[in-house]
């Protein structure tokens, strides 16, 4: 396909970008760490955000995260992607907070959509009905996607906001290619059920 190879060649050197900057912070380079996370802090923060449907804890833990970064520096070794080793980090807070909370059982749908909507699409010279209809679409499918298992919803994300490949995918969750793709397969056919009067609306 036309523009992989620079694809491919702007993940490698955004890859090493991390690397070095991990080098820098595990001298203790302060001004490497803010650098790092002005790069990833909204690929985290949005991913903890969708996963979680609170953006006070999606916050929260996301600090966690960069916190984890900064004490793990000095011993880092790149054996992967550093994006790869960064939402393994993102994957355990997520399912652990995912657990603690299980008891409580306690959804926002509000807050919820707050998470999930902070950067609004480009609605510039749609009418007041279609802006209402977009609102409504997007969020039966935020709601979708909150209904669906802890896995299949990281994996959803990963592949449709972060666009990450199921390599990838795989080693984040600790699984293999062939399970991200059937986590994948299910939650789309879970996601196309519960938004069906969506699509089959002409």
């Amino acid at each position: 396909m036309p523009g992989e190879p620079q694809d491919a060649q702007a993940n490698t050197d955004s890859n090493a970008e991390d690397v070095a900057l991990m080098a820098a912070i595990g001298r203790g380079d302060a001004a490497a760490l803010r650098s790092l996370v002005e790069k990833h802090q909204h690929a985290v923060l949005g991913t903890i955000a969708k996963m979680t449907g609170r953006i006070d804890d999606a916050e929260d833990l996301a600090q966690q995260v960069f916190v984890r970064v900064w004490k793990s520096a000095p011993r880092y070794q790149p054996s992967a992607k550093f994006t790869t080793w960064l939402f393994t980090i993102v994957r355990n807070l997520v399912f652990n907070e995912a657990r603690r909370a299980y008891r409580k059982q306690e959804v926002s749908m509000d807050a919820h959509a707050e998470a999930t909507h902070s950067e609004e699409p480009d609605r510039t010279g749609l009418t007041p009905e279609q802006i209402l209809l977009h609102r409504e679409l997007s969020d039966a499918a935020d709601a979708a996607i909150a209904s669906l298992p802890e896995p299949q919803r990281m994996a959803v994300l990963l592949r449709r906001f972060e666009n990450m490949p199921y390599e990838e995918i795989a080693d984040i969750l600790d699984t293999t290619v062939p399970a991200v793709k059937s986590l994948l397969f299910r939650a789309r056919g879970t996601l196309r059920e519960s938004l069906g009067r969506y699509l089959d609306d002409k």
